[in-house]
């Protein structure tokens, strides 16, 4: 049954004379051995019935039968238990069973698990990314002040360097027109000076001429 690489087994009653894929007494349920996860389809009444009955199941389908209770619960019939008491005894075993076998691990929970991974590692890398240009941008500016900062202090050098200059020059020009101005002032007392002397000899004249006349 079922198609290529995808079979399904039919469990079935029947005489053990017969072939395998022979003629059977009662179709009984289908086991679906592929699919994720292991599917099966059991009447469990007719089950029960033919085992009732001293039908003997195969290795394999003893081992289907034991996971799902039902040989448990053919055991408990023939030593004569209620209803109820089968169900009860049932329903634990297969909460039991269910709490110690581990989950069997389906393409859809590996392809889940895969796209959970793929967004982690997608959000740590912008995360990343984030990080990346926050510091590029922080570097960016602090290398923007560093440099507006030099633009300041070099402006600020620039400008006491020309007042110093300027002032310079303004002390320049103001001794040259001092130092201009000094000899100019000067001049008229040197020619006082030259003066007195042929200023003398003419008022000693009178005197000589007054001597001589006594």
């Amino acid at each position: 049954m079922g198609r290529k690489k995808h079979p399904i087994y039919a469990v079935v009653a029947t005489d053990e004379r017969n072939p395998r894929d022979g003629k059977y007494i009662e179709d009984l349920g289908r086991y679906y051995a592929v699919d994720e996860p292991v599917r099966v389809e059991l009447q469990r009444d007719r089950i029960l019935y033919w085992l009732s009955q001293g039908a003997q199941p195969t290795d394999t389908v003893r081992s289907i039968f034991s996971r799902h209770g039902l040989m448990l619960a053919a055991n408990l019939r023939r030593k004569g238990k209620s209803e109820a008491e089968v169900e009860e005894a049932v329903q634990a075993f297969l909460t039991q069973r269910a709490d110690k076998q581990p989950r069997k691990r389906t393409v859809a929970d590996q392809r889940r698990d895969a796209l959970a991974l793929e967004r982690q590692e997608a959000s740590k890398r912008e995360v990343e990314n984030a990080k990346a240009r926050a510091e590029a941008e922080a570097k960016a500016e602090a290398e923007a002040d560093a440099a507006r900062r030099m633009a300041a202090e070099e402006r600020l050098r620039q400008k006491e360097a020309a007042a110093a200059e300027a002032k310079a020059a303004q002390e320049a020009a103001n001794a040259a027109q001092a130092g201009a101005e000094t000899p100019a002032e000067a001049a008229p007392a040197a020619d006082a000076a030259a003066e007195a002397p042929a200023e003398t000899p003419a008022a000693d004249e009178p005197a000589a001429g007054e001597t001589n006349a006594s």
